[in-house]
This record gives structure tokens, C-alpha cells and sequence, in this order.
């Protein structure tokens, strides 16, 4: 995907003027449609959130869509596996690295398009992008057809929250962002969960009829999923752009400008980055691995745990979205610096014991276990997205969650599930795929309470 942008477009802005110095004269609305600006800086946020409701609802569906679509392989990998005749390493390749490396690739060219261009058109692009790659998954002959049909439900995914996000927060004022964005990552959290609801679902009706058309049922699966997905598109062409508030510089400032400025927040970034990817490790290798783990450890077939495990991970999700969005407005509030980061420090240390799930004695402790994790990891990355809305200029967020989606994702799904198979090949092979995934899961959460600890001490004022 390209990110030039035409000289036409770029206003030039002088060399030797500081990003802040322009604040004052860019505090306005950029020219994008109207979206009643003199609500956003209202004493009393309320009204405004409600009013804002119907598009933010929009956008929920949108991610409850795109993140369904992303995650719907996790429930019939085994069934693919066998068919395909993988190995447990290519299944973490089509699994992980198929998000990573797409992550790694988009996330930061697709962040500047949302800082630069029309976020909603490119929010509808991106939709259309998992919708195919959830069909190609679907018709996928042989692995590389496979990993590029998962990379392209990751590109969509993952691109469309950036823009999502950046839709949300200017859809709101800033008092009023974590519950914004509250509504946006709980369609995130439904979409997880419909990972495995919907997908378990679709996967029993068509298990007694071995699929449909002389297609596997995992296939015939991933062909109604792609239908459903093409039909929630079309809510998003109901939506109109919103205004860009909190500019400091314009839409189109020059690149060293950016960049300088970014430079100026890296004392406050870094630990955020790196707090919120080691999270992201723990997530992600929990998602990836925890119905193999349930079918190889437990016992369990994936009709037995489809239905408690989407609603596991739907509820924990709603949860985690509630307590980070109160969380993150409530630590606005506190005017302690690095406040609105408490909820993530707290999140993140709760993640350690429940990192364990995968050795638990017993599947409900397991399901109470992970169901923790999952809700620890959706406070600290609602709180995440909330404090670059918040303490990031307009014009540097997409470029921010950009770089934050394609950073954590080359490491929390490039790297940590094959990080798990490598411990379980140590321990003793794949019967030890459990304890690997525990032993990577609590070493990573250690380190993201230091990380947000540091990020909430460096915040800016």
C-alpha cells in the first residue's frame, strides 16, 4: 500500500517553526464536514456522548465484524491441521505470523492515511479487505494460500481499528473519550468473542452434513462468515466524517515536524509501547493457543467449549471495556500526572497469577483463569488507546496506534506463539504445550507492570 501523498496536498509550513507555536492557531476544526465543535470542550461531556451514540454504535458493529473475521480460524484450526496435514509450527505461522507480519507491514502506512485522509472511506476499504480474505480462507488449497487469506483478515482487522479509534475520539470530547472508545472496544470484545461463538457455531451446524458443496465444514464455516461479514459493511455508509479536533499543526505538516514531535514524547511512549505489547504477547498467545490446549490437555472437542468460550471472552471483554473506559475518564479526573494510566498498571499486574490458566487442575478454573487475563488485557489496551487520544495531537495519533498495532503485533503474534512451541519443544514436545504457554505468558506480564509504571511516571503534564 502506498502512503505518498500528492505535493498538492502537503501545505508547506516553515522550517523553523515549532510544532507549539502553532497551537493556539490550530486549535479549530480542520475543514472536514461539520460535527457541532462547540460541544467538545462542554463542561458537562454527557449530552455530547449520547448524541454521539448512533455513529459510535456503527463503529462497534464494524469491529465486532472485522475482529470476528480475524480471530474465526482459532476455532477450526484443528480440523484445517488435519486436513492440510500441518505441523503445530506451520499452525503457528498461519496463526501468528500471518497477523504479524501484515501488522508489521500496514499498521504504520495505514496510521498515516487516518492522520491525513478520509478516515471513513478508508474505514470501509479496510472492511472489504477481511471480508475477502475471510473468503479466501474459506477456498485456500495449500499453506502460502492459507497465510495470505489470514493475512489479509489481519490487515482489515487491525487497519480499521486505527481508524476507528481515531473516528471515536473526535465523534466525543476529550472528557468524555474513555467511554467513547469504551463503546468501540466493546464491539472489539464482541468480535472476539464471536471468534469463537459464531465460528463454533457455524462449525456444528455444518459438522453433521461434512460441510457443504464438498467443502470441509471448517470451510463451509469461513464461506458463511464471509457472507455475514459482507452485509455488516453496509451500516458504515449510513456514518459521515466527523471534524479532527485537538490539531496543533494540521493535517498536512511536514514530516520533520511530525517526527520532531513524536521525538519529544519518547521518554512517555516507549514504556507505553513496551507495556502494552508484552500484553499483547500474553493475549495473543492465549487466544491462539487455548483451544488446542482444551483439546489436547482436557480432553474437550471444540463443540464442547465453542459456546462458554465466546461467551467467556465476550463477557471479559465487556468487562475489561467498562472498568478501562471508567477507569481511564475517572484518572483524567484524579489531575495526578500519569493518572490515566493507574488502570493499566493495576490491569497488568492482575495478569500475572491469571497468566496460569493453561495448567489449571480443572476446565472451569481454566475458564475463570483466562477469563481474567482477557479482562486485564481489554483495561490496559482501552486505557492505552484513551491516553493517545488524550495526550497525543490529532495529527500524531494514527501514526501512534499504527506503529503500536504493527509493533505489538510482530512481537505479540509474530512472535510469542512460536515462542510457546519452542519452550514446549524444550519441555518435551507438544504434550507440553500447557506449561509453555504459562511460562511465557507470566514472564511477560512482569514485565508490563514495570512498563506502565514508568509510562504513568512519564506521562506529559
Amino acid at each position: 500500500m502506498s502512503t505518498a501523498l500528492s505535493a498538492d496536498r502537503i501545505k508547506p509550513m516553515a522550517a523553523h517553526v515549532p510544532l507549539r507555536s502553532v497551537r493556539a492557531k490550530s486549535r479549530t476544526p480542520t475543514q472536514d464536514p461539520p460535527a457541532a465543535p462547540s460541544t467538545m470542550h462542554s463542561p458537562n461531556p454527557t449530552p455530547a456522548f449520547f448524541r454521539a451514540l448512533p455513529p459510535l454504535l456503527i463503529l462497534a458493529l464494524a469491529m465486532a465484524s472485522g475482529f470476528t473475521m480475524m480471530g474465526s480460524f482459532s476455532m477450526v484450526q484443528e480440523g484445517a491441521k488435519a486436513e492440510m496435514a500441518m505441523s503445530d509450527f506451520q499452525l503457528s505461522l498461519v496463526q501468528g505470523g500471518a497477523a504479524a507480519v501484515p501488522l508489521l507491514l500496514f499498521s504504520i502506512p495505514i496510521g498515516i492515511l487516518v492522520d491525513r485522509l478520509h478516515r471513513l472511506r478508508l474505514l470501509i476499504g479496510l472492511s472489504l479487505v477481511w471480508t475477502v480474505g475471510t473468503l479466501l480462507t474459506a477456498m485456500a488449497q495449500s499453506v502460502p494460500v492459507l497465510f495470505g487469506a489470514r493475512m489479509l483478515a489481519g490487515i482489515g482487522a487491525a487497519g480499521a481499528l486505527t481508524a476507528a479509534l481515531s473516528l471515536s475520539a473526535d465523534i466525543c470530547p476529550p472528557q468524555a473519550r474513555g467511554r467513547a472508545l469504551l463503546i468501540v472496544t466493546l464491539g472489539k470484545s464482541l468480535g472476539q468473542g464471536g471468534a469463537f461463538a459464531v465460528t463454533g457455531w457455524l462449525l456444528g451446524l455444518f459438522l453433521p452434513l461434512r460441510g457443504i458443496a464438498d467443502a470441509a465444514p471448517w470451510r463451509a464455516a469461513h464461506y458463511a462468515l464471509a457472507a455475514i461479514s459482507a452485509a455488516l459493511v453496509l451500516p458504515l455508509l449510513l456514518m459521515r466524517e466527523p471534524a479532527r479536533h485537538e490539531v496543533e499543526a494540521g493535517i498536512h505538516a511536514p514530516w520533520r515536524t511530525v517526527l520532531a514531535e513524536l521525538w519529544t514524547r519518547r521518554a512517555f511512549l516507549g514504556p507505553l509501547f513496551l507495556g502494552q505489547c508484552t500484553v499483547v504477547m500474553a493475549d495473543a498467545a492465549a487466544s491462539i493457543w487455548a483451544s488446542p490446549v482444551l483439546s489436547r490437555s482436557y480432553g474437550l472437542a471444540p463443540p464442547d467449549f465453542a459456546g462458554w468460550m465466546g461467551s467467556l471472552l465476550f463477557l471479559t471483554g465487556v468487562g475489561g471495556a467498562v472498568l478501562g473506559g471508567f477507569a481511564a475518564d475517572w484518572g483524567q479526573k484524579s489531575k495526578r500526572r500519569g493518572g490515566l494510566l493507574l488502570g493499566a498498571v493495576v490491569a497488568a499486574a492482575g495478569g500475572i497469577p491469571a497468566a496460569l490458566f493453561p495448567v489449571m487442575p480443572t476446565v472451569p478454573l481454566f475458564a475463570l483463569a483466562l477469563g481474567a487475563l482477557m479482562l486485564c488485557g481489554t483495561v490496559t489496551g482501552l486505557v492505552t488507546s484513551v491516553a493517545l487520544t488524550v495526550l497525543i495531537p490529532n495529527e500524531l495519533r494514527g501514526l501512534c496506534i499504527g506503529a503500536f498495532i504493527a509493533i505489538a503485533g510482530l512481537i505479540g503474534f509474530g512472535l510469542s506463539p512460536t515462542l510457546v512451541t519452542a519452550i514446549s519443544a524444550w519441555l518435551g514436545g507438544e504434550q507440553h504445550l500447557g506449561q509453555a504457554l504459562a511460562v511465557v505468558g507470566t514472564a511477560v506480564s512482569l514485565v508490563s507492570v514495570g512498563a506502565f509504571w514508568q509510562a504513568m511516571r512519564r506521562a506529559p503534564i
